[in-house]
């Protein structure tokens, strides 16, 4: 069954959103690469394969398919990310299933020691942007651009 263009149909909102977009992938004081990982990590808990297909891609411009391909476990590969990448993605997935872990202090704690303040509030928005890109990519079955 074919979806809703969120896009088309509330351009403004879309328009909106891009722009906190735009803001984490140009104006933070993250690197690009480490944005496209949290993105990443996100949609793959998020299970929204437009972004995965998307961010993973991205991805492929700077990053080995080997490192790309562990993100999902980067924990059991920790000599492929460096210390900065791991505590994004243990934040990125604290975030990300806020409802089950409440943003323990122990997780905080670990962001913080790894970021400055105005890093760790740009990583925080980077995590809640794609997961409301993924809440709109889900439910409107954004098309892949993968091809068998």
């Amino acid at each position: 069954m074919t979806r809703l263009n969120w896009r088309e149909i509330a351009p403004e909102g879309a328009k909106a959103l891009f722009g906190i977009h735009h803001y984490v992938t140009r104006d933070t004081s993250l690197p690009e690469e480490l944005v496209h990982l949290v993105f990443l990590r996100v949609s793959q808990i998020n299970g929204c394969a437009y972004c995965i297909d998307l961010h993973s891609r991205d991805l492929r411009k700077t990053m080995s398919i080997d490192k790309i391909t562990l993100v999902p476990v980067w924990e059991e590969a920790p000599h492929l990310f460096s210390d900065q990448e791991r505590a994004a993605l243990a934040w990125a997935e604290e975030v990300t299933r806020v409802s089950e872990t409440h943003a323990s202090d122990a997780a905080y704690a670990a962001a913080s020691a790894a970021f400055s303040p105005k890093e760790l509030v740009d990583l925080t928005i980077t995590i809640a942007a794609m997961n409301a890109f993924n809440r709109l990519g889900v439910p409107f079955r954004l098309p892949v651009a993968a091809k068998a």
